[in-house]
């Protein structure tokens, strides 16, 4: 039974209603768990990180009855994560091969190095990655870009990755 990740996500629910509560910490922490638990890929963690707790004049006045837009948002948050919780407790772990591993360790490490580059970034490196330029070409303007977070960002970057557990669990099998 998957004792330790039902406690864990129980303990993200019972932080919801705490009085220092703040939701993007949390929202960060629960996507690690949840990728680490079902893979980066689940819609849990897409729902995860579509909560906000956004006071537009829309948002208030989809806010129903007495319930305020964030007692709303803690209460969607906490129905995703017991879901997970009644999934774990009903069916077990999700059977995830080597491959799997590897390649969930694989988004995850290029989700790391995405989080470090700024968006105008993130775009040029796709418009290279697709462009039909040679692979050496490719490899130079990414280096470019490497280079651009200095010796310090890219050494933070490649060590925040291997520090990460996916990549871990793949490099100590």
């Amino acid at each position: 039974m998957a004792q330790k990740e039902i406690k864990l996500l129980q303990q993200q629910i019972d932080k919801l209603y705490t009085s220092d509560f703040e939701l993007d910490p949390w929202k960060k922490y629960t996507v690690v768990l949840l990728e680490r638990i079902f893979g980066s890929e689940t819609e849990k963690i897409k729902m995860i990180r579509k909560i906000d707790f956004e006071f537009s004049s829309w948002s208030l006045r989809d806010a129903s009855g007495n319930e305020s837009y964030e007692e709303k948002s803690k209460r969607e948050a906490q129905e995703i994560l017991q879901a997970a919780i009644d999934e774990l407790k009903t069916f077990g772990l999700p059977d995830m091969s080597i491959k799997d591993q590897a390649e969930e360790a694989l988004r995850v490490l290029l989700n790391c190095l995405l989080d470090e580059l700024k968006g105008a970034q993130v775009k040029q490196l796709k418009a290279i990655l697709s462009s039909g330029e040679s692979d050496e070409e490719k490899k130079r303007k990414v280096k470019e870009i490497l280079q651009s977070l200095g010796e310090t960002g890219a050494n933070e970057v490649l060590a925040n990755m291997l520090f990460l557990p996916e990549t871990r669990t793949v490099l100590l099998k």
